[in-house]
């Protein structure tokens, strides 16, 4: 095979990207990703532009247009971006604002300039998406003028034209359809449109934003913002009022840092039936949180906590309330605005001032003092709700780990299962379970397995229908247990009341293959699915990575002076027949025994040997539709079983009559 010749590395290997190239060949760098994701995230830099106008007091709508090829148009009534010569930079603002990358007016917010509170920081945004763009279109209405400029594929083409206009209304309108070329996805749904708009309405109390597509056109307006919006959220679940408070600080990050301003906004209320956490910094949603978030958790625990010591709530020696068990109860959005701020990178999903942090800390610890000052009754209806959490969370903890200890135990704990017969191989990839009927299925296939890679556990007697058994009782099962231990991963329990018991680890399996093996006669198949039904409702993900077999014991024994056959069904039964009839070969047909009774031999042929055994892998599908026959024949539904029985009970009893 030829080899390529690699190229050298010299000083010419160093090259620069230029233009459009900056961001159309890494576009992850400016929108966090090239996918749709990405893709999004550049609708909403356009959107911050407009967003800060109307911030400003320019503008009290903007309008936003989804098209059916993917492009986009936004539209504000602000001031219209400046696109005349600007004598400081010595070029025109048109190209400084669309073709060069960190340039923008958003730079002197400290001072009280323009755009104090503004999501735009960075200059970058709206020539990334410029550049990011298949095409872009642009009318710009200021100073009696109509302007527009076109670009495509991150170049203007044929410069800024304008004219002369009657329009009154200033504003800028931006139509563009991001490129393909650029993000591996283009069509945003209406879903991102819809929740960023409801996001930026809610933290912009007063701002309208009109979103229109081919279905149709929708309003988002919070004329009270963010107390306006816990009150929807809360509804009749509250048991307390929506509260409101709102501050502004000065300070610093660091001391030889320079001073900036800070505006905190937050509303809560409690709940027991709902819970929300929202954190906003500058209109933009802090989807990570940051400082914000550490803030809240630090001084809702803090505060709190403080109140249910003084009011002698907690039990002796009782443990401090978590951030979870107040969150459990808890709606609660913040906003906040300053002047300078330090976002973890350009998609601004996460804050790190530190200031802002401190300044929060002290503004809800204040506010949620003379909350449960003001409001004692209300305190005392929060704090009772808490504890609940509280002691639910520590109950089902404990539970948990009761539970993890009795299934689980020590590294050797199946050396301690009654009657389980382990293999010597450590190899995952060759290690077999055989769960078998009874002890005399023990004997048969101990004397008849591969020591090596294949080992047993009986189950003894009917195992317990864990579709009609709630979870303490199914964990109070000897059998149950046992075969929990010896798969060694745990148990997956997916209710409401009961989520904290999940203690699943795929990676603590202890087998490639998982194998029920009983007997093929009614007793068998009832016991068979009564193991299903266990590891569907316990561990499904063995059943959904198919781990889960079913062996198939043979239905009949053809002897013949040579040879034994073995037909697994009543067809294969008939054929085998058919066909030594036609050889004329004598042949003895008899009902094939239990496990049990099979020679070790014949066991080993028909059952265990990977050559010569017939493996049925249990599909999710397969699985669910056995629970669910189940829950009709052994169920609480008498009704659905008479209805069953009277429809397809004469299909039973014909094949009865067959064999």
């Amino acid at each position: 095979m030829a080899t390529r010749k690699k190229q050298e590395y010299n000083n010419e290997s160093i090259t620069s990207l230029k233009g459009a190239d900056r961001v159309r060949k890494r576009p992850g760098v400016i929108f966090g990703s090239d996918g749709l994701e990405g893709c999004e995230h550049s609708v909403f830099e356009i959107l911050s532009n407009s967003i800060d106008e109307a911030r400003e007091g320019y503008g009290d709508r903007i309008k936003i247009t989804k098209f059916d090829n993917g492009s986009i148009e936004i539209e504000d009534f602000g001031r219209g971006i400046p696109v005349d010569f600007n004598k400081s930079e010595n070029r025109y603002n048109w190209e400084l604002v669309f073709c060069e990358m960190y340039a923008g007016g958003k730079y002197n917010t400290n001072n009280a300039e323009s755009y104090e509170y503004s999501l735009g920081l960075n200059g970058l945004g709206l020539c990334a998406t410029q550049y990011s763009s298949e095409y872009m279109d642009v009318e710009i209405y200021r100073e009696g003028k109509k302007f527009t400029l076109h670009f495509e594929h991150g170049e203007n083409i044929g410069g800024l034209k304008s004219e002369e206009t009657l329009r009154k209304q200033t504003g800028t309108k931006i139509k563009w359809k991001p490129d393909i070329e650029v993000f591996t996805d283009i069509l945003i749904p209406t879903k991102y449109f819809e929740d960023v708009l409801k996001r930026q309405a809610i933290v912009n109390s007063g701002l309208l934003f009109i979103y229109k597509d081919s279905k149709g056109e929708k309003e988002f307006f919070y004329k009270n913002g963010i107390e306006d919006y816990v009150k929807e959220i809360a509804g009749d679940s509250a048991i307390s009022s929506v509260k409101c408070y709102s501050s502004e600080r000065t300070g610093k990050d660091r001391a030889d840092k320079p001073e900036y301003k800070v505006k905190l906004s937050c509303a809560f209320a409690f709940s027991n039936r709902v819970k929300l956490m929202e954190y906003y910094h500058n209109s933009s949603w802090l989807e990570h949180g940051g400082s914000p978030e550490r803030a809240a958790k630090q001084a809702f625990v803090s505060q709190i906590d403080a109140f249910l010591k003084n009011s002698k709530k907690y039990n002796k020696n009782e443990s401090k309330i978590t951030f979870s068990d107040v969150e459990d109860c808890l709606i609660f959005v913040s906003s906040s605005f300053s002047t300078q701020t330090s976002y973890e990178n350009q998609t601004k999903k996460s804050i790190t001032n530190k200031f802002i942090y401190e300044a929060m800390v002290d503004f809800l610890k204040h506010n949620l003092e003379i909350y449960f000052i003001e409001n004692p009754i209300e305190g005392e209806k929060v704090a009772d709700q808490i504890l609940i959490n509280k002691r639910s969370r520590e109950k089902a903890e404990k539970t948990r780990l009761n539970l993890k200890k009795t299934l689980l135990g020590s590294v050797d704990v199946v050396n301690r299962v009654q009657k389980f017969v382990d293999c010597r191989s450590k190899d995952l990839s060759l290690r077999e379970l055989y769960i078998v009927e009874g002890d005399s299925a023990l004997g048969a296939c101990k004397q008849s397995r591969d020591a090596n890679f294949q080992a047993i556990i009986p189950v003894r007697g009917k195992i317990l229908n864990c579709l009609k058994s709630d979870y303490d009782k199914i964990f109070k099962n000897d059998i149950i247990r046992d075969i929990i231990k010896v798969l060694g991963c745990g148990v997956e329990v997916k209710s409401k009341l009961s989520k904290d018991l999940s203690m699943f680890d795929m990676e603590s399996l202890k087998w490639n293959k998982i194998i029920i093996c009983t007997d093929a006669d009614v007793d068998g198949f009832q016991i068979r699915t009564l193991i299903l039904t266990m590891l569907y409702r316990l561990t499904p993900t063995l059943i959904q990575k198919g781990f889960v077999y079913i062996a198939q014991s043979p239905l009949f024994e053809i002897e013949t002076k040579n040879k034994t056959y073995f037909a697994y069904n009543e067809q294969e039964k008939i054929e085998i027949v058919d066909k030594l009839d036609v050889d004329k070969v004598k042949y003895a047909l008899n009902r094939s025994k239990g496990l049990g009774e099979n020679e070790p031999d014949m066991m080993w042929l028909t059952t265990m040997c990977p050559d010569t055994r017939r493996l049925i892998k249990i599909t999710p599908e397969a699985a669910e539709k056995t629970a669910s026959m189940f829950d009709i024949m052994l169920g609480d539904d008498l009704q659905g079983r008479k209805d069953f029985i009277s429809e397809f009970g004469a299909d039973y009893i014909s094949q009865a009559d067959i064999s």
